[in-house]
């Protein structure tokens, strides 16, 4: 089996690569240079994302059976300054690798974001399941809907994997981990802001690139929701993540961002509901607190190889 992995350098990627089985052929797909703690089985490919020619021939060299398609321009803010790239790389290069993968009759797992939903839920409605309908109100959120639009036409075996906030620490790579920049100012004794009124349905890393393995070795096809099990607002849910670290929990303070110049908006509550995913995979779905342990388990083991 042969797996091929974009957005190599990123957060998820890195989860991913690091728990594949031994006996997967992976390749990691990047316009970044190749990290000297990666494995020498990992091979890997530096690319620039806007040349179709040299994306589908380097596609053809490796011959990949199944596609995790991580890549993407996932700054909220960032895709709201610079809305050309982020249609370039969140829908033009996933529409070029499901191209690819339709054209060679493999199997693709996109990776979406629970974003493409506007999180106008109340706290007595249910979170958001595979059937609820987007209408993203950030243009992040619109680029990697219309990249879901272009994946369920595919006729080739296809996921769409909506993710959930993602917690925990890089173990390959770098990316948008939120914890690299909060655990050391509280190690400095200085207080973070985080907003109150965010409602999610954090995931943690490891369970994740678990999840996304699992999908890429089996049969499912269609949409799938990867969330935790809590669903809870920012404040409260850094505030457990810094308790659980032994961090006291008064140095996470509610700061409102909703009047920072050039902010994107952000949805409300876009909790999802995770009971199909749990219902159809192996992959355990943990606990908050154990999700948090399990994420610094892995990468202190990481640390220590």
């Amino acid at each position: 089996m042969r797996i091929l992995v974009t957005g190599g350098r990123g957060f998820v990627a890195g989860a991913i690569l690091a728990q594949a089985p031994a006996n997967i052929e992976l390749h990691a797909l990047s316009t970044g240079d190749r990290f000297e703690m990666l494995p020498h089985s990992i091979q890997w490919h530096k690319i620039d994302l806007f040349d179709k020619y040299v994306l589908n021939n380097t596609l053809d060299a490796i011959r990949p059976d199944v596609v995790i398609h991580t890549a993407a321009v996932a700054g909220i803010d960032a895709c709201e300054a610079d809305r050309n790239k982020a249609l370039a790389v969140n829908v033009e290069y996933t529409r070029e690798l499901a191209s690819y993968v339709e054209r060679t009759h493999k199997r693709l797992v996109y990776l979406s974001t629970d974003n493409v939903f506007d999180g106008t839920l109340a706290l007595s409605d249910p979170p958001y399941s595979e059937t609820a309908k987007p209408a993203p109100v950030n243009w992040y959120g619109e680029t990697k809907y219309r990249a879901e639009q272009a994946v369920a036409a595919m006729v080739s075996p296809w996921v769409v994997a909506r993710v959930a906030l993602v917690m925990g620490l890089p173990l390959f790579g770098d990316g948008n981990a939120f914890l690299s920049w909060m655990i050391p100012k509280w190690k400095a004794g200085l207080s973070v802001g985080v907003p109150p009124d965010e409602v999610r349905t954090p995931i943690d890393v490891i369970t994740l690139g678990s999840a996304c393995l699992e999908l890429a070795l089996g049969d499912y096809a269609g949409f799938i929701h990867l969330a935790g099990n809590d669903r809870l607002d920012r404040l409260t849910l850094v505030r457990r993540i810094a308790s659980v670290l032994g961090y006291d929990p008064c140095l996470v303070h509610a700061n409102n961002p909703v009047n920072l110049p050039n902010r994107a908006p952000r949805p409300c509550d876009v909790s999802m509901d995770n009971s199909h995913a749990r219902a159809i995979l192996k992959t355990p779905f943990p606990e908050l607190e154990d999700a948090v342990k399990l994420c610094f388990q892995a990468a202190n083991k990481q640390i220590n190889k």
